[in-house]
């Protein structure tokens, strides 16, 4: 990882940030957008609300950002959020975020963050704190960085992470290559190592269930 005090990451004007609410009290996590400068939180939370963090629903969140200098919120769970309405974004249950990724809904959210990283410092908030837990990584990031954005991951304890670090570390929890092996280019190992975390942590529909046996096809 590297630290926050990285200075070319800093004035990249075309970089992304991500970063997850996790447990953290508000002035905590105030501060860690402020140390990064962010001047725009999109929320990419499919329900922009938390029952365990209520400090994070999406009132008491934008009041929070409007004390904090006025940082922009703006939810896009609906183009961007990892458990879609859609029931062809499923399979067995599960959602497919290669699916999800395919749909004019999320493309749409993606051109508007794309857009809009020109004129803000623009972080993209979900719950989880580990980024490769996240659909916010798995999902959203994996298609900027297609598109040739930068990316990188806020932390709990303020540094940064490329997501090139990210995927490296991912690589090596399924053991595989980062720089790629005989057969198959660094890209093709990401996209199995997305895949297979993906399958450990994405969101699952219960209503998708066998309603004979209650359980996931």
């Amino acid at each position: 990882m590297k630290s926050s005090n990285d200075n070319a990451m800093n004035k990249t004007d075309s970089l992304i940030l991500t970063i997850g609410h996790s447990t953290h009290t508000l002035d905590a996590f105030m501060a860690l957008l402020q140390k990064h400068h962010v001047t725009a939180l999109a929320d990419v939370r499919s329900a922009p609300y938390s029952r365990f963090n209520p400090q994070f629903n999406r009132d008491s969140l934008t009041n929070a950002l409007n004390k904090a200098g006025g940082i922009e919120y703006v939810y896009l769970g609906c183009e961007l959020g990892g458990r879609s309405s859609d029931p062809e974004c499923y399979e067995n249950g599960r959602i497919r975020y290669d699916r999800v990724a395919a749909t004019e809904s999320f493309q749409h959210g993606l051109n508007r963050i794309v857009r809009d990283v020109i004129r803000c410092r623009m972080a993209l908030m979900c719950a989880e704190k580990e980024p490769l837990d996240c659909h916010r990584t798995l999902l959203i990031a994996q298609a900027l960085d297609k598109r040739g954005v930068e990316v990188a991951h806020i932390h709990a304890g303020g540094e940064l992470e490329t997501h090139g670090e990210a995927m490296d570390r991912l690589l090596v929890r399924f053991n595989l290559r980062p720089e790629g092996d005989l057969f198959r280019t660094r890209r093709d190992l990401i996209a199995e190592a997305v895949d297979r975390q993906a399958r450990r942590v994405a969101f699952v529909d219960e209503s998708l269930a066998n309603p004979s046996t209650g359980a996931i096809q």
